[in-house]
């Protein structure tokens, strides 16, 4: 799983794509709890950066990333062509899930 590339380009330069083996979507949803909102809550009226929000972004990135490779393993592909991250805020006022979603293409490369 972890030889499987990743690349944002559809098109690879100097790299020929052998089979197209499908499209590969992951998400991750994680609710937010309820002190690092009251926290964050502070920062969007001060400013600065929330280290904890930027925490909690990095390891849904990372999670995504390995479920993508997973997918595509499955697919019995080597890569991944044309992907791409994506972060959304959903919930209301008072509940707030924080859901990365990657799309991208699996791919066998030479």
């Amino acid at each position: 799983m972890n030889d499987i590339q990743i690349f944002t380009t559809p098109i690879l330069d100097g790299i020929k794509i052998r089979e197209y083996k499908g499209v590969v979507i992951v998400r991750n949803v994680r609710a937010v709890n309820i002190i690092r909102d009251f926290f964050t809550s502070f920062r969007d009226i001060f400013g600065g950066r929330s280290e904890s929000y930027q925490d909690v972004m990095k390891q849904m990135q990372e999670d995504v990333i390995s479920d993508a490779k997973a997918e595509a393993s499955k697919l019995g592909a080597n890569a991944i062509v044309g992907f791409s991250l994506d972060y959304d805020n959903i919930g209301s006022k008072d509940k707030s899930l924080l859901m990365a979603s990657a799309k991208g293409t699996a791919v066998i490369i030479e």
